[in-house]
């Protein structure tokens, strides 16, 4: 998938110079990256580089200490907060579901907003993430991968314009890690998702990645294609 996508041509987020500092120790360092729709940008680095710190600031679970984050062109600090985290979904590295099953975990956040997702509805979204036949399971007997992929299904559920995920496989086994990574490039390009992906494999970034931006220290010391920052 590494290359360029053709049809871009405007970002949906984009974020200048930004950082994070607390004292005695700056966190993310005036760092600027844009990613459009069908893209996905991978942020790549060694751990404690701020690879998710970064990701936090993008919706604003934590908050800047210099610049902005726009989204469709709209300062994020113009959007209310549940607006934007409806907007900007997330997926962490280790799943927090609710007790209960799957359907419950997948209407949360449409229940949020008044909406109600139908049974069909809720079918169709876990026949998009590999899982059909099972929004009556319970989520506590279900695999690691099985896991990641009902909290992907409830990021979709509402129906954001970007996906943040924060290193999504690195707790599962290769066999679950290959069908994430195939429903991340999926949901990208069908959707036209703008995705952001944290991760520290660097195969991985080659992988699923249009474009890359390598942090080190908090700085963003190289960015462009996967190929010219991470090489073949």
């Amino acid at each position: 998938m590494t290359g360029t996508v053709s049809q871009i041509s405007t970002s949906n987020l984009r974020a200048e110079g930004l950082s994070r500092a607390v004292p005695g120790k700056v966190i993310v360092s005036d760092v600027s990256l844009e990613v459009s729709a069908g893209e996905v940008l991978g942020i790549v680095g060694a751990s404690g580089s701020g690879k998710s710190s970064l990701l936090r600031l993008l919706n604003r679970l934590d908050e800047p200490t210099a610049g902005a984050v726009y989204l469709d062109g709209t300062d994020c600090r113009q959007i209310p907060p549940r607006e934007l985290r409806r907007r900007i979904g997330m997926v962490t590295q280790r799943p927090f579901l609710f007790p209960g099953d799957v359907a419950l975990n997948l209407r949360f956040g449409p229940a949020q907003r008044g909406e109600t997702m139908t049974d069909a509805e809720v079918s169709k979204l876990l026949e998009q993430v590999g899982l059909a036949g099972f929004a009556a399971n319970e989520v506590s007997v279900l695999s690691g991968g099985e896991q990641q992929r009902v909290s992907l299904a409830r990021s979709l559920a509402n129906r954001p314009e970007v996906l943040l995920l924060d290193e999504p496989t690195s707790a599962l086994d290769e066999q679950s890690k290959s069908e994430i990574e195939r429903l991340v490039g999926t949901v990208a390009h069908d959707q036209g998702l703008a995705c952001v992906l944290v991760t520290h494999d660097r195969d991985q970034a080659r992988r699923l990645c249009h474009r890359v931006v390598l942090l080190d220290a908090g700085l963003a010391v190289k960015s462009g294609t996967t190929l010219e920052v991470l090489g073949a």
